[in-house]
């Protein structure tokens, strides 16, 4: 299996990908490669646009992730701008106190997060895998591991007795569930491997 180059920046999101597809070579785009913003109204455009631009500009197999959070109560906001959410400059601290504010003035507490991880082959070939995972929001932020909007995100699979958000979780409780993992474990699927659950 020929490395692939994975059209990201976010050190967060790498490390993610290389525990979720361990034995595959995960090269970060050359700091040269120009990508596109992520302007598209969809996590598979975006994805979509990061993995063309990585695979042209290298010759090489690309992957790229576009992932964000749903919540049911703001029609879907923040959705694909999720990492802009309080703004172009904003931290995950600030996006997420966004978040807890204005779910907190509805009745609806329900969110998804969504992935979708996105690959041009070696011959141009184009394919998406999208993975989600359903929770609810929880009061105030808990825990201290992942990143973005975990320390809030209180995950349907781990059952109604527990009320951990995922920055509580430990890796291989998280990837075994995450948006991300379900997303990594249709790709690795797709190419024949074996991803971690």
């Amino acid at each position: 299996m020929p490395a692939l180059i994975v059209a990201t920046r976010n050190e967060h999101k790498l490390r993610e990908l290389r525990e979720l597809l361990p034995g595959v070579d995960l090269d970060p785009v050359p700091d040269e490669v120009e990508l596109p913003p992520e302007e598209w109204d969809s996590f598979a455009e975006n994805a979509l646009g990061k993995a063309r631009a990585a695979h042209a500009a290298t010759g090489r197999a690309a992957i790229a992730d576009d992932s964000g959070i749903e919540a049911y109560g703001l029609d879907r906001r923040p959705g694909v701008r999720s990492a802009r959410y309080a703004g172009e400059e904003a931290t995950d601290e600030e996006n997420l106190a966004k978040l807890i504010s204005e779910v907190g003035r509805q009745d609806d507490r329900r969110l998804a997060y969504v992935a979708v991880i996105a690959l041009v082959d070696l011959a141009g070939e184009e394919s998406i895998f999208e993975g989600r995972c359903e929770g609810t929001l929880a009061a105030e932020p808990r825990g201290s591991g992942g990143f973005g909007y975990d320390p809030a995100f209180v995950p349907d699979d781990t059952g109604p007795g527990d009320r951990r958000t995922m920055a509580e979780l430990t890796p291989d409780e998280k990837n075994a569930i995450s948006h991300r993992g379900r997303a990594a474990r249709a790709l690795a699927a797709h190419l024949g491997l074996e991803a971690r659950r």
